[in-house]
């Protein structure tokens, strides 16, 4: 599956019943990682997706793509984390033991210092993703 192929098969905002079979192409691009077989563009492109469906739940699952390599550490924003809003993904993450989660939400924080949320919100990140992959 490519990027293009993901657009057209779950589109941009995804819908919330296609949110497993996203989940299962993300995790198994992300498995392809170590063996340098991942599609990064569709590794961003699912992401995306899966911000767009809104579940905080989701933001670990986005931090670890993000989390998994230089150029996806580097190419994933930041923003795609935040698909319930800053709040509750900050309290998601602050209330969740794993070490995963605490990264996500010092690298979160440092990102909010650093002004990278600005006049942000979920719904106009997801126009201005709409509008990359030529959906707006």
């Amino acid at each position: 599956m490519t990027e293009d192929d993901a657009i057209e098969r779950f589109g941009l905002p995804a819908a919330k019943e296609d949110r497993l079979e996203v989940i299962s192409l993300l995790d198994g691009e992300l498995a392809k990682l170590p063996a340098g077989e991942a599609d990064e563009s569709l590794i961003k492109c699912l992401a995306a997706q899966l911000f767009s469906i809104g579940e905080v739940e989701d933001s670990l699952r986005i931090w670890q793509a993000k989390s998994a390599s230089f150029d996806l550490m580097c190419g994933l924003k930041v923003q795609f984390l935040c698909d319930a809003g800053i709040e509750q993904t900050r309290e998601y993450l602050a209330g969740h033991a794993s070490e995963g989660a605490k990264e996500a939400l010092k690298y979160l924080d440092e990102c909010i210092a650093a002004d990278d949320f600005a006049g942000w919100s979920p719904e106009q990140w997801l126009e201005r993703t709409r509008r990359y992959y030529g959906m707006a």
